[in-house]
């Protein structure tokens, strides 16, 4: 039993963490922003303070980036939510070609997110918040699991209708078989499956763009719908900045109040011709976006692709990304995922982990990369966060080092979110004390150790970027998917320990 005064100080140090949370004026953990998930060392003093800022990258003394920013005395970490999958999905689609990805196309957020968890889900609209983690063969490591869990989407009766603008790529590119042919089989899939009080509209785009179908009812249209989407043929160039602008011009004409309105943009991305500029692009429809809260959802498809493009368009557009290499695949995503997921439950959601000092020594967020958010913005609404639907989960991985025999508070992580409806800010909070680490992480429950698995591949196609404790060698970690598999029985864990067997025999 702990004595009274171990008690106290152990109250005393989470409502500090409290008091601080609630006050918003928390400050950068990193040179003026948010964490950058390379290293960041708690302060080795009472309370919660800001941080020195981290040194300028490369000293006269030979110290690496990396230490440099391990250095940074910082105790937060703050991100846009992500639930794109986009990265792992092409990766394997690599892998299958005999080829390993591009290591910049690598994103361990979207390797992690592939994977559904099983967090408990809130009751309404808004997040669960689970914190866990397992300790590391490396001394004092550990990984921290944040994972955030919206409510499930079986109330699909209940979500409002949706309007959405297909905007789809028909340039010379997109006639190499599993690009236009798989989207038109997937739309015409989807078409039958969205409701008769959905409305769907159609946008081309080659060298130039063009609206085929202005926003029309399924209900009594379907037949001219499935004509449209038939008719579709590849043309020439790829002008990607004709076809948003025109697809967000489309939505706007055809807005529906009350309805869940997005632009659905299907492409390989290999803009040639036009505005070729991600930030351009959105600057032009930052307009609509911002005022008619339009979210745009990327898919993307072939076998080169335009990842870094269509991963900033989707981020900075407030949708998501996923990519599709066959019918399955795209089945999945256009007859299930969309009809099912059109509504919101969240929007600019943003999470930010306050790390407890006397505890943790020094930790670092995997990946994220492109969704890191200034500390102090947490809970500036202004500030774009992630836009989050029913049946989703988000899990974030950290690499904590803990204080030599750590006991007590470790870390609370808060989630922040606006209804989708009133714009009003919510929050939610969960909790993590050293005790509750388990002992080892590959004897931990299945969904940390999936998490894991998948956040260790990532780092070994992507050489090692992220630094991860313990590192197992690839055929060890194929051994330990294998094993997940087996105990899971799950085709999706199979799959990714049959790409990291691939991988392996590749490196």
């Amino acid at each position: 039993m702990q004595g009274a005064g171990t008690m106290e100080r152990f109250r005393t140090r989470k409502a500090l963490l409290a008091l601080m949370a609630a006050s918003g004026l928390l400050l950068t953990a990193c040179s003026g922003g948010g964490d950058t998930g390379d290293g960041s060392k708690a302060a080795d003093r009472p309370g919660y303070g800001a941080g020195e800022p981290a040194p300028a990258y490369g000293d006269e003394d030979g110290t690496s980036e990396r230490e440099d920013l391990r250095e940074d005395p910082g105790h937060l970490s703050t991100f846009a939510l992500d639930v794109d999958t986009a990265s792992y999905d092409y990766a394997r689609r690599a892998l299958a070609d005999g080829r390993l990805p591009d290591p910049s196309t690598v994103r361990p957020e979207e390797f992690v997110n592939s994977f559904r968890q099983d967090y408990e889900r809130p009751d309404g609209d808004g997040f669960s918040v689970t914190v866990d983690g397992a300790r590391t063969d490396d001394e004092d490591w550990s990984l921290v699991r944040v994972g955030l869990a919206t409510r499930t989407s079986e109330r699909g009766g209940e979500r409002p209708p949706a309007a959405l603008t297909f905007v789809i790529d028909v340039s010379g590119s997109m006639d190499e078989p599993g690009r236009l042919d798989l989207a038109k089989e997937s739309l015409s899939v989807m078409t039958d499956r969205l409701r008769d009080d959905d409305s769907v509209a159609l946008v081309t785009f080659s060298d130039e763009a063009e609206t085929v179908l202005s926003m029309t009812r399924l209900g009594g249209n379907r037949d001219e719908i499935q004509d449209a989407i038939s008719d579709l043929d590849t043309q020439d160039s790829t002008n990607l900045g004709a076809g948003v602008e025109t697809g967000y011009e489309t939505a706007v004409e055809g807005l529906r109040e009350g309805a869940t309105n997005r632009v659905v943009l299907i492409s390989d991305a290999l803009a040639n011709t036009g505005d070729t500029d991600a930030s351009s692009i959105l600057e032009r429809i930052s307009g609509e976006r911002r005022e008619h809260g339009i979210t745009l959802f990327g898919v993307g498809v072939g076998s080169d692709y335009g990842d870094a493009l269509m991963e900033r368009l989707a981020d900075k557009g407030d949708g998501h990304t996923v990519y599709v290499s066959d019918s399955g695949e795209a089945r999945k995503v256009f007859s299930e995922q969309l009809p099912r997921n059109v509504d919101l439950t969240a929007r600019d959601a943003k999470a930010q982990v306050a790390f407890d000092p006397e505890t943790v020594e020094e930790f670092r967020l995997i990946g994220y990369d492109n969704r890191r958010v200034a500390d102090e913005d947490f809970r500036d609404d202004r500030v774009d966060g992630g836009e989050v639907g029913p049946g989703h989960t988000v899990t974030a991985l950290y690499a904590v080092r803990t204080e030599p025999g750590a006991r007590g508070h470790l870390a609370t992580a808060t989630v922040r979110w606006l209804d989708p409806e009133t714009r009003d800010p919510h929050e939610e909070t969960g909790d993590l004390e050293a005790g509750a680490l388990d002992d080892s992480l590959w004897s931990a429950n299945r969904g940390l150790r999936t998490a894991a698995t998948a956040a260790y591949f990532a780092d070994a196609l992507g050489h090692g970027d992220h630094d991860l404790p313990d590192a197992p060698r690839l055929d060890e970690l194929a051994d330990h998917a294998y094993d997940l598999a087996d105990g899971t029985e799950s085709e999706e864990i199979r799959r990714l320990a049959e790409a990291i067997d691939t991988a392996n025999r590749m490196m």
